[in-house]
Formats: structure tokens, C-alpha cells, sequence
């Protein structure tokens, strides 16, 4: 009984380092294939506007949702001190270092990777990247690559979009309950913002795209049993995206905290 259990468990951790392994290869390959001609630039395009462009309502009502909640809270909390003059400075810097970013690349990749790992798992069993193979089309390139720069692009807008709604929506709160003037909330808000808060917190996100894209990809290059397997690529794009990108939020902070002592946290 105890041998078929570390049977068992021998085998799932020899298939997790294996799908692991297969996945930082694949990730890989399409870092060495993005500086590698033809550049598909029009493809990329199409899907700057389908990730990004479509994604603007999404991450704007979010974004502004956020800026509310967080607003309230602030001002419950601040209250107590006398300090809400440091409401509109305090939720700034919170959206901008922290919450926006990482708000931003849990609802892309909920968004963009469930889509994507629909779209190339539905081509996969349909045979349509073995049709695409046949007519000398790189598939690998034409679905995967072009897709994760353009993942890569559009992350650092919809975070700034996120950002500047979160604000927006916090002043919103403010001037309801307090009355103040959108000139005095903006100018209370980015009183302490400075490059070394706004450029690492949304350059990190471009790492969010690769990873949401990276995955959604390779679970759709890898996708089986039909249009079951087009399910369940869809939704582990999701989960294993989601997953990754707070793992990996937790290890940008630190980097960023290394070389900005007091930027982002």
C-alpha cells in the first residue's frame, strides 16, 4: 500500500517537472523566434487591438469599481487619525505600485488567456495547424508568437488605463462624500508619485502578458480529446496564467525593492 503510494506520487511529480520543463521550452523557443524574420506585424496588430482595445471596457469599469472601494476604505482607516487629507495621495500610490498592475493581469489573463487557449486548442483538433504546417506557414510563430508580443504590448497600456480609472473612481467617492475639488484631488494624488513608482510597477506587467500568452499557448498547442480538451485548455489557461502571475508578482516586488528601496511594494 505505502510502495503503490510513492508510486503514485512519484509519477505526479515526474509529470509535473515534465509538463513544467515542456512549458519553459516552449516559452523559450518563443523569445528566440520573436527576433527571427518575417515579423507578422500585421498579425500582431490585430492582436494588440483584440487583447488591448477590446479589453478597455473591462479594465476602465474595473478599474473605476476599485478606485471607489478602495477609496471608502482608505478614508475609514485614515479617519482615525485625522489624516484625510492623504486619501487621494494614499490610494494613488496603492493603485499604482500594487493594485492596478496586479488587477490588471488577473483580468487579462481571464479575459485574453481563456480565449486564447480556446482559439489555438480549437485549430489543434480541428487540424488547422497541421493545415497551416502544410502550406509552409510557421504556426508556431503565426499563433504563438505574434500573440505573446502582443501581450506583451498591450499589458502596460490597460494597466496604465487601469490606473488613471482607479483614480478617477477614488475622486469620485471623495468629492461625494467630502466635496473636494477634482484640481485638489489630483493635485494631492500624485504629490508623492514619482517615475520610480509609476515605470517599474507597469513595466512588470510586460512579464504578466508573456506569461498569460506563453501558457494560454502552449496549452493549446498541447490541447487534446476534442472539444473537451478545448474546455479544459481554456479554463488550466486561466488557472495556470493566474497562478503564475502572483508568483511571479511576489518576485518582481523584491527585485523592484532591490533597486528602488522605496518604489513599488
Amino acid at each position: 500500500m505505502r510502495a503503490m503510494l510513492f508510486d503514485r506520487l512519484g509519477i505526479g511529480v515526474l509529470s509535473f517537472l515534465e509538463s513544467a520543463g515542456a512549458l519553459a521550452i516552449f516559452g523559450g523557443r518563443t523569445i528566440l523566434e520573436a527576433f527571427v524574420p518575417p515579423f507578422e506585424a500585421g498579425e500582431i496588430l490585430r492582436h494588440v487591438y483584440q487583447f488591448g482595445l477590446r479589453s478597455v471596457p473591462l479594465i476602465v469599469t474595473s478599474g473605476f469599481a476599485i478606485g471607489v472601494v478602495l477609496s471608502m476604505h482608505t478614508r475609514a482607516s485614515l479617519q482615525r487619525f485625522g489624516a484625510e487629507s492623504m486619501i487621494p495621495a494614499g490610494l494613488a500610490i496603492a493603485l499604482i505600485r500594487e493594485t492596478g498592475p496586479l488587477t490588471a493581469g488577473l483580468l487579462v489573463s481571464g479575459r485574453v488567456g481563456a480565449g486564447i487557449g480556446a482559439e489555438i486548442g480549437a485549430m489543434k483538433v480541428t487540424e488547422q495547424i497541421d493545415a497551416l504546417e502544410a502550406t509552409a506557414v510557421n504556426s508556431f510563430k503565426y499563433l504563438a508568437v505574434t500573440r505573446v508580443i502582443a501581450c506583451i504590448i498591450a499589458m502596460p497600456l490597460l494597466t496604465i488605463i487601469m490606473d488613471f480609472s482607479g483614480i478617477v473612481g477614488g475622486y469620485v467617492a471623495e468629492a461625494t462624500v467630502s466635496g473636494m475639488s477634482w484640481r485638489l484631488y489630483f493635485d494631492r494624488a500624485f504629490t508623492y508619485i514619482t517615475f520610480s513608482d509609476l515605470l517599474p510597477a507597469t513595466l512588470k506587467t510586460t512579464v504578466f502578458g508573456y506569461l498569460i500568452a506563453v501558457v494560454a499557448s502552449y496549452l493549446g498547442f498541447t490541447t487534446s480529446r476534442g472539444t473537451e480538451g478545448v474546455g479544459d485548455a481554456s479554463t488550466r489557461s486561466v488557472v495556470m496564467g493566474s497562478i503564475l502571475i502572483i508568483l511571479s508578482d511576489v518576485i518582481l516586488v523584491r527585485i523592484i525593492f532591490f533597486f528602488y528601496p522605496q518604489g513599488p511594494a
